[in-house]
C-alpha cells in the first residue's frame, strides 16, 4: 500500500446539490472509491478541514470549504526515468519531467510524481506545480517553492503571460513538402466520454494553437506547437484536426484499449520551451529542454 505524505485537496461547490454531508459528497465526486475507504480514512484521522480539524462520517456539508485527504494506492507502479532540475532560486524551480510520469498525484500514483519526488529531493514540503502536463507529456514544468511568492506565479498563467513552446512528431499522409509551412487552429473543446478525452464542438472558439513543421522525412514530420489558450489535450485534439495525430498517441483519434506503458513508445510530444518575466526580479526568464525527438524514430 502507497500512502501519500501529502494532502489532496478540493473545494466543496457553493452548491451543496443535496448533499448533506461531506461524506455523501466525496463518495458520489469519487465513484471508484468505496463508502468504506472513506470511513477508515476518516477513522484514521486521514480527511480533515484547513484548519487541520477532522472530518468525520456525520460531519456536515461546508460550502466553499476546502477538504484535505490522504491518496492511497495497493500496487504503485515505479516510473523508471529520473526527473531533472533545471534552475532552482528563492521563488522557482524549473524541471524536466520524464513521459509517463505524473506531475501531481492521481489516478493509481500517489508518491510517484514529479512533485512529491521533487519535495523529497529538495526537502520542501510546500513546493508546488504551477501547472500540468499529461503523463504520457515529457518536458517543462515550473514550480512554486515559496508561498509568500506563489500568488506572483499563479497570476503570470492566469494572465497568460507565460509562454510556452512544444515539439511533436506525427505521422504524415503527404507526398508534399510540409517543411515550414504553418496552421493556426481555433476551434472549440468540451469534455467527451469518457471525460478525459475532449472533442471538437460548434460554437464559439475556446482554444487556439499555432502549429509549424520543422522537418520531415517520408512518412513523419517534426512539429513546433504553441499553444495561445491551454485547454485539456489542446495539441494533441489540434494536430488531430490537422489529419495528423501525434505518434503513439492512445487517445486520439481514437481511444485505445487500456494496457500496460510500453517504455519503448513514448507519446511523441514534448514542452520545450518556457518563457517569461519573472514578477519578483523582472528579468527574462527562458528554459529550454536538451531533449530531441527525431523524424527518425522507429516505429
Amino acid at each position: 500500500m502507497s500512502i501519500s505524505k501529502y494532502p489532496s485537496q478540493l473545494s466543496l461547490p457553493q452548491n451543496s446539490q443535496g448533499y448533506s454531508s461531506v461524506l455523501e459528497y466525496l463518495i458520489v465526486k469519487f465513484p471508484c472509491i468505496n463508502r468504506q475507504i472513506w470511513l477508515q480514512r476518516m477513522a484514521d484521522g486521514k480527511v480533515h478541514w484547513h484548519d487541520g480539524s477532522l472530518i468525520a462520517a456525520e460531519t456536515l456539508y461546508r460550502p466553499q470549504q476546502r477538504v484535505y485527504y490522504y491518496r492511497e494506492v495497493e500496487n504503485e507502479t515505479l516510473i523508471p526515468f529520473e526527473e531533472k532540475i533545471l534552475y532552482q532560486d528563492e521563488h522557482i524551480l524549473v524541471a524536466y519531467k520524464p513521459h509517463f510520469l505524473q506531475v501531481t498525484p492521481g489516478g493509481s500514483f500517489v508518491n510517484e510524481c514529479l512533485q512529491n519526488r521533487l519535495r523529497r529531493r529538495t526537502g520542501n514540503d510546500s513546493l508546488q506545480a504551477m501547472h500540468r502536463l499529461d503523463r504520457e507529456t515529457a518536458g517543462l514544468v515550473l514550480f512554486s517553492t515559496n508561498t509568500e511568492t506563489r500568488q506572483h506565479y499563479h497570476n503570470l498563467f492566469a494572465t497568460r503571460q507565460i509562454h510556452k513552446t512544444y515539439q511533436a512528431i506525427a505521422r504524415i499522409n503527404t507526398g508534399g513538402n510540409l517543411t515550414g509551412q504553418q496552421w493556426e487552429v481555433k476551434n472549440r473543446l468540451v469534455r467527451s466520454e469518457p471525460r478525459f478525452i475532449t472533442k471538437s464542438t460548434t460554437g464559439i472558439a475556446n482554444s487556439h494553437s499555432i502549429i509549424r513543421c520543422l522537418e520531415q522525412s517520408i512518412d513523419k514530420a517534426l512539429f513546433e506547437l504553441i499553444p495561445v489558450t491551454g485547454k485539456t489535450h489542446q495539441l494533441r485534439s489540434h494536430m488531430q484536426t490537422l489529419g495528423w495525430p501525434l505518434l503513439y498517441d492512445k487517445y486520439y483519434p481514437a481511444l485505445q484499449a487500456e494496457s500496460a506503458d510500453d517504455y519503448s513508445r513514448p507519446l511523441q510530444l514534448l514542452a520545450k520551451e518556457l518563457r517569461f518575466i519573472d514578477p519578483i526580479s523582472h528579468r527574462a526568464m527562458a528554459f529550454f529542454s536538451n531533449t530531441v525527438l527525431s523524424v527518425n524514430h522507429p516505429d
